[in-house]
């Protein structure tokens, strides 16, 4: 297995390690956040270093994934993402096997789907995105980069969601509506 490193020790992270053991590619190599969590556990996974350790560990390890969750704003996945990308380390895609992913989508690097999500035929997803437990992103969706689509909402067919958008739990999208980027769509939201 490929070894994998974890940006982001916080709650998000707890189910993006879920994931990534159910899928079997890779094996947590440890998890990068700040200097006060050094060294402890999240899950059995240690947190070994900062953001400040990244060019150090970007010698030894090839790929990552940003585990910090995004709810107000993308900026801090954002910066990483940048940050990684200048390291020119790996950011692989992560499927959870229990998810539904169309062999007619397309997925963006560092874009982690959770159990349960479906993501049909036609579907575009951009870079660094969490498609989150139980989501559905129906035909013809295009999700920006750096956007997080929450539990439970509804994508409806064509939508069109821009950048850095959040989408919140339970929230459900008109088909063929169009969303500006940085957008917060509040959970079990309707968009019309």
């Amino acid at each position: 297995m490929k070894e994998l490193i974890l940006v982001g020790g916080g709650g998000h992270c707890k189910s993006c390690i879920d994931v990534v053991e159910h899928g079997g590619e890779f094996h947590i190599a440890g998890i990068v956040d700040v200097k006060a969590k050094l060294h402890q556990q999240v899950l059995g996974y240690e947190i070994i270093g900062t953001d400040e350790d990244l060019p150090a560990l970007a010698q030894e390890y090839d790929h990552y994934l940003i585990t910090v969750g995004q709810i107000k704003s993308p900026a801090v996945r954002i910066r990483l993402f940048s940050l990684l990308k200048e390291l020119q380390v790996n950011l692989p895609t992560i499927i959870s096997p229990i998810a539904y992913v169309s062999a007619h989508a397309r997925l963006g690097e560092g874009t982690i789907v959770m159990h349960r999500a479906m993501i049909n035929a036609g579907t575009t997803v951009g870079v660094n995105c969490i498609i989150n437990t139980k989501s559905l992103l129906e035909h013809d969706v295009v999700i920006g980069d750096h956007c997080h689509v929450a539990t439970g909402a509804l994508i409806n067919g064509g939508v069109q969601v821009g950048d850095g958008t959040f989408v919140g739990s339970g929230a459900v999208c008109r088909e063929y509506t169009t969303i500006s980027k940085n957008s917060v769509i509040g959970c079990n939201t309707t968009i019309k």
